[in-house]
């Protein structure tokens, strides 16, 4: 069932997902070569919990094997989404996709980001830009009247034009006091299929897209999804509300790009 969220609720939900993209900008400040995911993960709890909040993630259940045992998701190159944080060293020419969620005030915050390690391909760099090209695709056609299909065919049709593989079994979703509500949001897709989109529906739309083919495969951990060509994967998130007519990102990427010097 989808929940229309009120005007209290969006700012609610703003105010989690504020919080979510001050977590990832203090890992932005903190990313370079020799720097491990678990000491990334460690920092994002200890944002989340002195600011108040919850991580979601961090015990999230899984049907094939043991709870999410972190805070964010560390997904280094080819894992395209759930990488799992450990005690390996980013290297120079890395991409790291974080993801991260947390609950404040009874609502959940999620947003994702495509970091560059060091100095990385041009082809690489080339792969991240249209991901996050296609995140704003996808957001500027989620619209009152509209329908969710339209947001999967822009960011797939920005995405496949290109060359680029868009990953189908993950998806966006509503986000509310769940961190993962009704509707899916599909990556793909039909112009005008799907649910009908109207104020106060809040969702999270997360372009997942492989430099390769779009097939995938779960590592043993149970929790890593990679691409099986072994060729580098971009995610990136926002969340959103559709208020007064119009797509309100709730989270930002304003002060990591700052950081980032806008490189791609």
């Amino acid at each position: 069932m989808i929940y229309l969220k009120t005007e209290d609720e969006i700012e609610l939900l703003r105010k989690a997902n504020l919080l979510v993209s001050l977590t990832l900008t203090e890992i932005a400040k903190k990313l370079k070569p020799g720097v491990t995911t678990f000491q990334l993960d460690t920092l994002a709890e200890q944002v989340i919990r002195d600011n108040g909040g919850t991580p979601v993630f961090k015990g999230f259940p899984n049907p094939y094997g043991p709870p999410f045992p972190a805070s964010i998701c560390a997904s280094v190159n080819n894992i395209v989404v759930h990488g799992v944080p450990d005690n390996r060293e980013l290297r120079d020419g890395d991409i790291l996709s974080v993801d991260c969620g947390a609950c404040l005030d009874g609502f959940c915050g999620d947003s994702c980001y495509t970091f560059c390690i060091g100095e990385v391909k041009p082809e690489v760099r080339q792969l991240l830009k249209t991901t996050k090209e296609a995140l704003y695709k996808g957001i500027e056609v989620a619209l009152p009247g509209r329908r969710i299909g339209d947001i999967g065919y822009a960011v797939q049709q920005h995405c496949e034009s290109r060359g680029y593989g868009v990953v189908r079994e993950f998806v966006g979703h509503g986000v509310g006091r769940a961190m993962h509500e009704d509707p899916a949001v599909p990556n793909y897709g039909r112009q005008g299929s799907g649910k009908q989109i109207h104020n106060g529906l809040c969702i999270a739309i997360e372009p997942m897209i492989a430099m390769g083919k779009r097939d995938i495969a779960l590592l043993e951990d149970k929790w890593s999804v990679t691409t099986r060509d072994g060729l580098p994967a971009a995610h990136f998130e926002h969340s959103i509300a559709i208020h007064q007519g119009k797509p309100d990102i709730l989270s930002s990427f304003e002060e990591i790009e700052i950081i980032e010097g806008k490189q791609y």
